[in-house]
């Protein structure tokens, strides 16, 4: 079992090339690959303006601050103006965002097609995060004070823990996971969860 903790504060924000927003990669697998399966990143959008067109990738976008966005998808208009609504869409379609009233704060999970299968919930309270056979899964804390409850040593975290003890994510943390399960994650308020697993 191999598992990670990653600090928002570790993360270090890169300017889009259209400098309408920034971008902290949360993870990537292969890790610091071009050619990833999947990965995952807070964007933070200031400004009208076009995605990245990625071929291959499908996307999934949700809004974890601020009013939204009218995603404009090969020329169709997606509304995403609830908050923390994981909304899909195609990376190879050319695809513009439109502020609804101000600048959000996306969470970005992106993953190879017909490799990699993605699912993104919005979860409340306490859940056991579990990886797939062969997969992985990775948590993302939206508040201060989530607690990760352990369940065996945490091989290759930057924050090891031996059994039976907590860790604490605090807001935009992740622990990333993969061969088992971390434990219990026990949130303050609410967290994202990606799951991953081969096609």
């Amino acid at each position: 079992m191999s598992v990670r903790v990653l600090r928002a504060a570790d993360r270090t924000p890169v300017p889009w090339k259209n400098r309408g927003g920034l971008t902290r990669e949360v993870a990537a697998a292969p890790d610091g690959a071009d050619r990833f399966d999947w990965r995952v990143s807070l964007a933070d959008v200031t400004a009208d303006g076009p995605f990245s067109v990625f071929p291959g990738i499908d996307r999934t976008l949700t809004v974890v601050e601020g009013p939204g966005m009218d995603l404009v998808v090969g020329g169709e208009h997606h509304i995403v103006d609830e908050p923390l609504w994981p909304h899909d869409f195609p990376g190879d379609r050319p695809t513009d965002g439109f502020l609804l009233g101000g600048p959000v704060v996306n969470l970005n999970v992106m993953y190879r097609r017909g490799r990699t299968r993605a699912e993104t919930a919005v979860v409340c309270g306490t859940v056991r995060l579990m990886a797939p056979p062969g997969g992985a899964v990775l948590a993302l804390s939206l508040d201060d004070g989530a607690v990760l409850d352990g369940t065996g040593t945490r091989t290759g975290a930057t924050d090891a823990r031996p059994d039976g003890t907590e860790l604490r994510l605090d807001r935009y943390d992740a622990v990333l996971a993969e061969g088992a399960s971390p434990g219990v994650l026990r949130t303050m308020g609410q967290a994202v969860v990606v799951t991953f697993s081969d096609v």
